[in-house]
């Protein structure tokens, strides 16, 4: 499943289906002697950072990238980003039935929990039959993984203590990637998902939040955590349990919580960071000091994520009261208007000001990475900078303008509105600024305005108090991992959301029919095996989205990172960032 981005660049660790991207963490020494190691293990600790405090320490909850969950979480498989290829996580093989409708996964042997505790195949069956498959869990796990027309979930269930069988109702061509996702411990979470609040809804929900102390909380990765300091930082320590003898090599990471990416740059020059993902604007500056600094730039070619404004096209009420203005929400409802805002953007100009030259404009959903991507001269729809064909359509859909240039619709009122995104990312300010002086020349008033990281994310996925919005989200190479985007009842759908388990009801929801084809293709697109007619009905899905303009793609930008040259072991690459093998870095002195 794909995640939202707070920042643009990223690095990650791929353990979960491909997801959203930026990531940075922490860790500290332990000794077990199940996992001994000698006193010249690393002590000195990795240092990371972040934009914003996380929302939430639990992965079903989840919508955000960075997060937690790559370095303290694993699932049945593993994508290697290097090759593309699944490899075995806490599966050791797997068994597939001749007709591809059974798989059955065999576990490592003596696989433990973070406290000590065995992790067996009731915790495999748990996590999906009890947490993911839940419907009282607004999770977007399930979104990746319901196959056919009917949405059917694949039956799970245990076969011994080692090995556990999933039954599909038809063949799934994406299944194993989506055994990424990571499995969460039933000891410590059951209770919370059985017993319920005093609105009936399952304990699970308030689960593992932010304010849960640290050591309540299970894992089964390469980390646990140690620590947590609201504004200030995030210690992982190194789980003694996990399940790669002798690893992971470093023993903590701290991952600092700072106000900026100025911040992070100036902490990064003065050495108390280890990495950082290097953003257009620093690039010149870094590349000058990489010799006097100690540490090299990485660059992963394009970036996986998408970046992207949208308009709230929700068309329904709650508690009587309308999501969006009815005069607005028209409008966003015209095609012809979003496609006029889309040729009112300069892209070029986005890409040498705020980009430095480092990136080239996106036109898709899916990564260019993925071999399902369709490149405009393949017959994909563009949108290059034509103020004068935005205006064209503006008056084709019934838009005017008065004597001052203002544009106002037939009725009169002028087109104004909000622009929404996460304060503290300056390239996402300054996207966000010049948008508003690109629609400026076509008439159109823009109010700018960035929020604080969860206050933000709060009104695009739960409130749904916004009009237009800024925004990325991660990407890879299976476009089914962004199901949970593309399905209307998905939990990333953020341009006409449904509302999920657990928040307020709409009424008078409604659903496009190029929605509804979108994820029409989406589904058959898992159901079909031929290679090649999976290229066509995603080139089919990416022609409607270019059409329809739910989101209005601007700049992929390249991936960049600065790794100190006292660090080894980092496989750099745009799918997997500095660290998607975190447990075989290791730190030299210096």
């Amino acid at each position: 499943m794909l995640r939202f981005v707070s920042l643009i660049p990223k690095f990650r660790r791929l353990r979960l289906p491909i997801i959203l991207a930026a990531i940075t963490a922490l860790f500290v020494a332990a000794c077990n002697p199940s996992n001994f190691r000698t006193e010249a293990a690393e002590t000195k600790p990795l240092i990371l950072s972040i934009l914003s405090d996380p929302k939430t320490f639990n992965y079903a909850l989840s919508q955000e990238s960075p997060n937690i969950f790559p370095y303290t979480f694993e699932g049945l498989t593993t994508l290697n980003p290097l090759t593309g290829e699944i490899e075995p996580g806490l599966a050791e093989s797997w068994e597939i039935a001749d007709d591809g409708l059974r798989f059955v996964f065999t576990l490592r042997e003596n696989l433990k929990w973070s406290d000590a505790q065995p992790l067996t195949a009731e915790d495999v069956v748990f996590s999906y039959n009890d947490i993911y498959f839940n419907k009282e869990i607004p999770t977007d796990v399930k979104d990746g993984l319901k196959m056919g027309d009917k949405g059917i979930l694949p039956k799970v269930r245990k076969l011994d203590e080692r090995r556990v069988e999933f039954a599909l109702p038809e063949p799934f061509r994406p299944f194993l990637q989506n055994m990424t996702t990571p499995i969460l411990p039933k000891h410590a979470l059951q209770e919370s998902v059985e017993k319920k609040d005093s609105e009936g809804k399952p304990l699970f929900l308030q689960k593992w939040g932010v304010d849960t102390p640290v050591n309540e909380i299970v894992t089964n990765g390469p980390y646990k955590l140690g620590r947590y300091n609201t504004t200030q930082r995030i210690v992982f320590e190194r789980n003694p349990y996990y399940w790669k003898k002798d690893k992971p090599l470093i023993d903590k990471v701290n991952w600092e919580i700072v106000e900026s990416q100025d911040t992070s740059l100036l902490q990064f020059r003065s050495g108390s960071l280890d990495y950082i993902g290097v953003t257009p604007d620093y690039f010149s500056l870094l590349k000058r000091e990489e010799k006097r600094g100690n540490f090299d730039i990485k660059n992963g070619g394009p970036a996986t994520g998408t970046s992207f404004v949208f308009f709230n096209l929700n068309k329904g009420s709650r508690n009587g009261k309308p999501l969006v203005d009815p005069v607005k929400s028209k409008w966003f409802n015209t095609k012809e208007f979003r496609q006029a805002v889309a040729y009112a953007i300069d892209r070029e100009t986005m890409i040498n000001n705020t980009f430095r030259g480092l990136g080239k404009k996106q036109n898709s959903p899916i990564s260019v990475q993925s071999p399902y991507y369709l490149p405009p001269e393949k017959g994909l729809k563009v949108y290059d900078y034509n103020p004068e064909k935005a205006q064209e359509l503006l008056k084709k859909a019934g838009f005017k303008y008065n004597s001052q240039g203002q544009l106002l619709d037939k009725d009169g009122n002028r087109v104004r509105f909000t622009l929404l995104t996460n304060s503290g990312n300056k390239i996402r300010e300054a996207m966000g600024a010049q948008i508003k002086s690109d629609l400026s020349k076509i008439g159109i008033q823009v109010d700018f305005t960035p929020l604080a990281w969860n206050t933000y994310l709060d009104k695009i996925s739960n409130s749904l108090d916004f009009e237009m919005s800024l925004i990325g989200l991660t990407g890879g190479l299976e476009p089914n991992d962004g199901a949970n985007v593309w399905k209307p009842e998905g939990g990333l759908h953020m341009f006409n959301q449904k509302p999920q388990a657990g928040q307020k009801p709409i009424e008078g929801w409604e659903v496009a029919p190029w929605e509804k084809e979108i994820a029409r293709l989406y589904v058959k697109a898992t159901q079909e095996l031929d290679e090649e007619k999976v290229k066509e009905i995603y080139a089919e899905t990416q022609k409607i989205t270019q059409e329809n303009l739910p989101f209005i793609y601007l700049v992929n930008p390249l991936s960049l990172g600065a790794i100190r040259n006292n660090i080894e072991g980092t496989k750099f690459n745009a799918i997997g960032g500095a660290f998607w093998n975190i447990e075989e870095v290791k730190l030299t002195k210096e």
